[in-house]
């Protein structure tokens, strides 16, 4: 197939390799051109805009930051919605409100273009590895024209129904116990500094006790490295944590962990760290309490 990849970061650019190994034909689109050597070296045809695609595109995935950027990649002055082949399928990747995706799908009907509504968790392993998991929904026939993607780029694809939407209202909800999990995970580690508990045995305890999660085990290795190279950014679970509060103030349901945690992700942003990996959240409790965090090895 001929395939088109929006956004060749952590996530986009694994779901691009593993399509390029699979055979297909892939274009990134992707500004920051000191992305594109690994994706050329590879196979890839990479260009800077959206509207540079080439004409003819049988799928598209979208991986850009929220539906702003989303809609405009699409409809915008530069999108490529028109580029399109007729029939093709667009999966949208990014984390957006389900009233966002079922308007994302609509626009695109109005095409003669379907639409998976299809983020994705696991991160930056994860998609390197092929092994993503899909939340999906829509029609049987944007699956089926989706499926030679789906089967390159992930572990397990969940069909949740055929309508846009679906997959977003889910990817809320997980994004919701991530964004509580990442922080709380901080704080953790953050209280054991304080109190003068060695990092490195503090993690290696708890990866292996009740309190660990998966944002434990994955996260705080990240802290005790010093690296705050963005794996996922603070930025990110500002919109994710705020689509979820969003919508559950639409729906006049309390989220107070949720609202707590959003508010540790706005700190942690305010204070300068909004582009570095999420799990320096912790840098709240830095800031607020002088606490010293490990440093990255040189």
């Amino acid at each position: 197939m001929d395939i088109g990849v929006i956004g060749l970061g952590s996530m986009g650019m694994g779901a691009a390799l593993n399509l390029l190994k699979a055979g297909h034909r892939v274009h990134g689109c992707e500004p920051r051109e000191a992305a594109w050597p690994e994706f050329t070296r590879a196979g890839g045809q990479a260009v800077a805009s959206a509207a540079a695609l080439p004409t003819g595109l049988e799928a598209l995935i979208v991986f850009v930051v929220n539906a702003t950027q989303a809609e405009d990649v699409l409809f915008g002055p530069n999108g490529c919605a028109a580029r399109l082949a007729p029939g093709a399928v667009v999966l949208c990747c990014t984390t957006v409100a389900p009233e966002a995706a079922r308007a994302l799908a609509a626009r695109l009907g109005e095409r003669q273009l379907k639409m998976l509504d299809a983020p994705v968790s696991g991160g930056a392993k994860a998609a390197r590895a092929g092994s993503m998991t899909v939340m999906a929904s829509g029609s049987e026939a944007a699956f089926a024209a989706a499926e030679p993607v789906l089967s390159a780029i992930a572990g397990k694809v969940w069909r949740l129904g055929e309508e846009p939407g679906v997959g977003s209202t889910v990817k809320m909800v997980n994004q919701l116990l991530a964004g509580v999990h990442i922080a709380a995970a901080a704080e953790a580690m953050a209280l054991g500094i304080r109190a003068g508990a060695d990092p490195q045995t503090l993690f290696d305890v708890i990866s292996s006790s009740a309190g660990s999660s998966w944002m434990w085990q994955n996260r705080m290795p990240h802290v005790l490295e010093g690296d705050d190279t963005p794996l996922s950014a603070v930025n990110i679970f500002v919109k994710d944590l705020g689509i979820v509060l969003d919508q559950a103030r639409s729906l006049t349901f309390p989220l107070p962990m949720a609202a707590s945690a959003h508010q540790l992700f706005l700190a942690a942003a305010a204070n300068g760290h909004g582009g570095r990996d999420d799990a320096f959240v912790i840098r709240f409790w830095e800031t607020l309490a002088g606490i010293g965090l490990p440093k990255k090895k040189e």
